[in-house]
């Protein structure tokens, strides 16, 4: 397909022409809404293990670290319960057989995110986490770290992303700049392209609130039931005191948004960069993927904030209304989606401002 060589993200049309090709190997066929405008989700196998470390295989496949390091394993297939604080290792479902031309990278998806469960994908031989070389051939597996909740999960739970592409398509600060002037990505008067667009907090509120706090030893959260969970259960709101302030707890994980309204045009995609050690000892933004149409007034998502999930290191630190948190950086597209985020399934935080995760009524 001439679309296929482009220089680009891979299309959701692009993503099923690879399955077709044999280039990605479901065990079972996908899930209606897996594919999406710019990745596809990665979904759990029959099996998770926990292990004693986190670790990159080098030169060893992740079989053989596992069996180096577990200390037991678990049946997905009837469901199991991931406590926090401990390091768990997943087989998944889809296996890669990329061509020579064609890499990926991995992300959460935005409702792992926001629920503190820190996942990161795996490859054989692999030096790097999230990082699929290109022309990998063999299995992909999740490294899965629930942080502040437990959390249960079987078999066909979808925590990760991967997004396939060919080349580097990623935008200059000089291509961003002049993408943004014509069709505005931040509503920012005048942003800061710095290795990306420069993302800013909001602390002024959204209707008395600036965010939420997670609440500690809780309940567990199931990945699978959306809006089965009491909000007051599992988060502290914090009120907007008009001080434009908030002081970050160590250890505490908070759900903040951006002042921005973001956009990504439906001929680019977009990634948060996670954490900016210029910008402060935090973390921001576990999830970082933005699909083509996100804020996108066409596809329904003007006025859409970028939710933050943020969690300060080893010392408090303080958070000031407007300051710089993160960058976004845009990359082109292979090709238009033939589905934009939001214009179809799976599309849970167009036009969003303060959101918690899916899973919250």
């Amino acid at each position: 397909m001439q679309t296929e060589a482009r220089t680009g993200i891979l299309a959701a049309q692009g993503i099923a022409a690879l399955t077709q090709a044999g280039a990605i190997r479901p065990d079972t066929s996908y899930a209606p809404d897996q594919i999406q405008p710019a990745s596809l989700d990665l979904r759990l196998g029959a099996r998770v293990f926990r292990v004693r470390t986190s670790f990159l295989p080098g030169a060893r496949t992740v079989a053989a670290c596992i069996e180096a390091f577990v200390l037991h394993e678990m049946d997905l297939t009837q469901g199991a319960v991931l406590e926090t604080g401990c390091v768990y290792i997943a087989e998944l479902q889809e296996h890669l057989a990329l061509p020579a031309d064609l890499a990926a990278s991995a992300n959460p998806k935005s409702s792992t995110g926001r629920i503190d469960v820190f996942t990161r994908v795996i490859t054989d031989r692999g030096t790097a986490f999230d990082q699929v070389e290109a022309g990998y051939h063999g299995p992909l597996y999740a490294e899965i770290s629930p942080r502040t909740f437990p959390v249960k999960v079987r078999t066909g739970s979808r925590l990760s992303q991967i997004r396939f592409r060919r080349g580097d398509p990623r935008l200059t600060d000089a291509a961003l700049a002049a993408l943004h002037a014509h069709t505005p990505l931040v509503d920012a008067g005048q942003p800061s392209f710095q290795g990306g667009i420069a993302v800013s907090i909001d602390l002024s509120g959204f209707d008395g609130l600036i965010g939420y706090r997670a609440k500690r030893h809780t309940g567990l959260v199931d990945v699978d039931r959306p809006g089965a969970h009491r909000t007051a259960e599992f988060w502290e709101p914090l009120a907007a005191d008009g001080s434009g302030a908030l002081i970050l707890d160590p250890g505490q994980f908070y759900i903040l948004a951006s002042k921005e309204s973001v956009q990504v045009p439906p001929d680019h995609a977009a990634e948060m960069v996670p954490f900016d050690p210029l910008v402060g000892e935090f973390r921001v933004h576990y999830a970082g993927f933005f699909d083509p149409g996100f804020g996108f007034a066409a596809a329904g998502g003007a006025g859409a904030r970028a939710v933050l999930e943020v969690r300060s290191r080893d010392v408090p630190f303080l958070l000031e209304d407007g300051q710089i948190v993160g960058r976004l950086v845009y990359e082109r597209m292979a090709e238009v989606p033939a589905t934009l985020y939001g214009a179809g399934a799976g599309s849970n935080y167009q036009a969003q401002g303060l959101k918690l995760s899916k899973h919250f009524a």
